[in-house]
C-alpha cells in the first residue's frame, strides 16, 4: 500500500503575494509616518525652546535613525501567516467526566480476557 498524502487545510494556507506587499506597505508607511511626527516635534521643540530640550532631541535624532533602518527590516522580513496575530494560544484538551458505570481495568482482569 502507498503512503497516504497528508490533506491540505485551509487554515494552513499562506496569505496571498498581493495580500502579502499590502501589509508590508501598509506597516513601511505607518513607520515613515512616525518619523515624519518626530520631524515635526523636533522642530517645534527646538522652536519653543523647551526645557531639557538636548534630551529631547537625542531620543528624537535616534528615533529618526532607528525607525528607517527598522522599517526597511521589517519590509523585507517575511510576514507571519497570519498578520496581526503574534502569540499562537493553544487550547488544552477538555477533560472528559468519570463514566457513570465503573470501568474494567486491564490489570485487574481475568486472564482469559486479555487473550
Amino acid at each position: 500500500m502507498g503512503r497516504r498524502e497528508k490533506t491540505a487545510v485551509i487554515t494552513d494556507a499562506a496569505i496571498s503575494l498581493e495580500e502579502e506587499r499590502r501589509y508590508r506597505t501598509v506597516r513601511y508607511v505607518l513607520m515613515m509616518s512616525v518619523r515624519g511626527v518626530l520631524v515635526i516635534v523636533c522642530g517645534i521643540l527646538v522652536m519653543a525652546d523647551a526645557p531639557m530640550l538636548w534630551l529631547w532631541l537625542i531620543f528624537g535624532v535616534a528615533g529618526m535613525a532607528v525607525l528607517p533602518w527598522l522599517a526597511v527590516l521589517l519590509a523585507n522580513d517575511r510576514v507571519v501567516k497570519r498578520p496581526g496575530t503574534f502569540f499562537h494560544r493553544q487550547r488544552r484538551a477538555e477533560t472528559l467526566p468519570a463514566p457513570d458505570r465503573p470501568m474494567i481495568d486491564s490489570e485487574l482482569a481475568p486472564r482469559a480476557w486479555q487473550d
